[in-house]
């Protein structure tokens, strides 16, 4: 009967300390040819000795059939184990030469370590058997078994003379197999780690793929957390369990979530707070608010409401609102943002009138995104947004002429999906305007001529488009038109500083840069009564005055007198906001001391500061002799003026609003969207969006610019999204919501007709004549 030995170094063979060893059984058959067998797939080996077993497990073309079911950790040490074979074998041959050249080996000897089963053990021989006392190599006998002892012995060829003695050698250095390994090539080491980073990627992504999660999940900050918390934890891990992640853990984030929210409500003592109606309509109709709690500190949401049968009744919205303000403490409220539809207009109203001491806001977001909905309308711009669709359509469908294009512009794509359609129409065209130079080379190169769709309808259209001056000409006075307007919907949308300081100026710059670039006052006051439809009944609002007139940056910059509509809105806040009369009396008094810049207001570094602190933190340094107005002016220059943004994706809002439900459970699943949202909210300012323009989670706000019907017989031609280059940039954005100016204007605030409106004194158009 066979004997079995199980895996591992085999007893006193010359090299039981190979790693593969731990991965083969030895069988002796009753005194027969020992045969070795592997572990994983039980394929018997007849000879061949361990460096076949080593190629079968490593998986290499070589002697061997590779094995199907090795673990890929074992098939990664094992090609290691034979790249660094191959090293030593070379260093060694290396020395072979250096001690022939001191005193030649005979031919007979170098035939008789040639002809060895492992060149590794003849090279051993002669390096390790080198005696510094004789003249002889010393000869090493294989230990093992007694057969193959004598086969070997029987194999080497007989020296027909003793070799001549060999000179005493100089010194040489020892080799061992950790001086060998320590000096592999850093290469080897190279490949180990993006052997591993592959093998980590792939696990990542089977796990996206099988779970149904959205790829775009890797873009929250909490995502290269984990990887860092995992590789922490080293390997052997047990991740968290079903049960895990619905019990301890979800119970653990509640409790830290509910600790930022206390920590937010200290600061609403100091700076007040925006209390944020989100509402937006559902896949299924429904119609839902989202509460969440602004203060410059962090967006805290507070809950979610089906509002679907109260935003048809002016009341029921305002109960609503009214139960929010009174939970989150009506001392603390500056105002309440919701809608503009005249439903909101109403319970807002009603709102303010119950607690006199709050606003009510419109949306600042909602009312741009309309004009830019109207902008968008008119008939010479809604047609260069056609032509630069046609443009980007043929791009974006064609993989070849995709990479061209990321070629040519660095990286930089020509399109970004933003908070909505119209917004994404002309932040394409600026964008586009910003690479025209980039997109004019690509379609004069010999690349694209030599491309196989530069002689296509849609190429032909394409590259017409991009050399045609007055196209550009005209995408060009639409983005000195609309850039002003995009800039604020940033602003007003960021989460690096409270916008409240910087919308009645934002404002007054756009219309400024649409006088300008139009010059003709039939031409530019088209676009200003579109304005003026939102800012006059909606977005102008007595917080926007006080904001402008309170940041130091933009009250200092005015010549003359301060305009009668801002400082009513600062006499709108005082006695609104302030209910009682005696500190209202203090806040008129101090006022004096900010208009004359006496005092702390007047020094030479606080006049630096207004370019460099926020307004509110310029009040909180410089702001300490008018206490009562400090305090006012830093609860209105706190505040946000939009209630969009919000990303809400993958969030499952309309499942806490399910009627089938149970009690436990919808518990559970309400404090599931509470933690959810709130790390959302809390990534917010640090997270980089990163998208494809092409990604089909991006096609809805992007249809025009990337979807078109494929050409008969064209679309063969392609290589498919397998032959694109990997986008490695986000494109040319417009400029952050951080800049000092945020429309790139810097006159002064003397147009009246701007505060007008182009209104003469009786309240009709100027016709423009003397």
């Amino acid at each position: 009967m066979a004997s079995r030995q199980g895996p591992g170094p085999v007893p006193g063979h010359p090299q039981k300390h190979d790693p593969a060893w731990k991965h083969v059984q030895i069988l002796s058959m009753n005194g027969e040819r020992r045969k070795l067998k592997c572990i994983y797939c039980g394929k018997i080996f007849q000879g061949g000795g361990i460096h076949r077993i080593k190629e079968h497990l490593a998986g290499q073309k070589g002697n061997a059939s590779r094995c199907p079911r090795v673990l890929p950790e074992v098939q990664l040490l094992m090609r290691e184990s034979l790249e660094g074979s191959l090293v030593k074998r070379k260093k060694k041959q290396k020395l072979v030469e250096e001690v022939g050249s001191l005193n030649p080996t005979p031919i007979c000897m170098v035939d008789t370590f040639a002809n060895q089963g492992e060149m590794e053990t003849g090279l051993q021989l002669l390096v390790d058997g080198l005696d510094p006392t004789s003249a002889l190599p010393i000869k090493k006998e294989e230990e093992g078994d007694a057969k193959t002892s004598e086969k070997r012995k029987r194999g080497r060829p007989k020296l027909t003379s003793p070799p001549p003695p060999l000179p005493a050698p100089h010194p040489l250095p020892m080799i061992t197999d950790a001086d060998t390994v320590g000096r592999v090539d850093s290469g080897l080491s190279k490949a180990k780690d993006q052997m591993l980073k592959d093998q980590a990627n792939m696990a990542v992504g089977r796990f996206l793929y099988d779970a149904g999660i959205p790829l775009d999940a890797v873009n929250s900050v909490y995502f290269q957390r984990m990887v860092d918390a995992l590789v922490s934890a080293g390997p052997g891990l047990e991740g968290p369990t079903y049960h895990d992640l619905r019990g301890s853990i979800l119970k653990n984030s509640i409790e830290e979530a509910n600790n930022i929210l206390e920590q937010y409500k200290v600061m609403w003592g100091r700076t007040g707070c925006s209390i944020v109606a989100d509402e937006w309509t559902t896949l299924n109709g429904r119609v839902l608010i989202n509460f969440l709690i602004y203060c410059p500190e962090g967006t805290m949401f507070l809950k979610s409401v089906d509002a679907s049968d109260i935003v048809e009744s002016a009341d029921a919205l305002y109960e609503l609102l009214k139960q929010v303000v009174e939970e989150v403490g009506i001392k603390n409220v500056i105002q309440v943002i919701t809608n503009n539809a005249e439903i909101h207009v109403i319970a807002g109203k009603r709102l303010t009138e119950t607690f006199p001491t709050m606003f009510w806001t419109p949306c600042t977001a909602r009312c741009v995104n309309f004009m830019l909905e109207e902008f968008e309308k008119i008939q010479k711009i809604s047609a260069t947004i056609d032509h630069a669709q046609a443009i980007t359509r043929f791009i974006y469908n064609h993989s070849m002429v995709l990479n061209m294009m990321r070629k040519f512009t660095d990286g930089k794509e020509l399109l970004l999906p933003s908070i909505s359609r119209a917004a994404t129409n002309f932040f394409a065209l600026h964008n586009m305007v910003a690479l025209k130079d980039n997109l004019k080379a690509m379609f004069a190169s010999q690349e694209w001529v030599d491309c196989q769709y530069s002689k296509s309808r849609g190429g032909i259209v394409a590259s017409g488009l991009v050399v045609s001056d007055p196209f550009w000409s005209q995408c060009t006075t639409i983005v000195n038109l609309t850039e002003p307007l995009l800039r604020v919907l940033k602003m007003v949308n960021s989460d690096e500083r409270p916008a409240m300081g910087y919308i009645f100026e934002s404002m007054y710059r756009v219309k400024e840069a649409i006088k300008n670039e139009l010059k003709s006052k039939a031409e530019y006051m088209l676009y200003w009564n579109i304005i003026d439809s939102q800012w006059d009944s909606l977005i102008h609002r007595p917080l926007h005055a006080a904001g402008f007139f309170l940041n130091p940056q933009f009250f200092y910059s005015i010549k003359g007198e301060v305009h009668n509509e801002i400082m009513s809105g600062v006499l709108d806040c005082i006695e609104r906001l302030v209910p009682d009369t005696k500190v209202q009396d203090k806040i008129n008094k101090e006022l004096s001391s900010y208009k004359n810049a006496a005092g702390d207001f007047g020094r030479k570094i606080a006049d630096r500061a207004r370019y460099s602190l926020p307004p509110a933190d310029w009040w909180s340094t410089y702001g300490g002799s008018c206490p009562n107005l400090t305090r006012l002016a830093i609860r209105i220059l706190s505040q946000t003026c939009s209630a969009s943004g919000f990303h809400r994706d993958h969030i499952p809002l309309e499942q806490i609003h399910s009627q089938i439900k149970n009690r436990l459970e919808h518990q559970r699943l309400k404090d599931l969207v509470f933690v959810q949202y709130n790390l959302r909210l809390q990534e917010r300012r640090c997270k980089k969006e990163l998208s494809d323009p092409i990604a089909f989670d991006k096609m809805d706000i992007l249809e025009g610019w990337v979807m078109e019907e494929l050409s008969e017989g064209e679309g063969d031609l392609d290589l498919g999204w397998t032959a694109l280059d990997q986008p490695v940039a986000t494109g040319a954005n417009l400029a952050s919501a951080n800049d000092e100016d945020p429309v790139g204007l810097v006159s002064g605030y003397e147009d009246e007709e701007i505060y007008t409106g182009g209104k003469d004194e009786m309240g009709g158009e100027d016709d423009g004549r003397i």
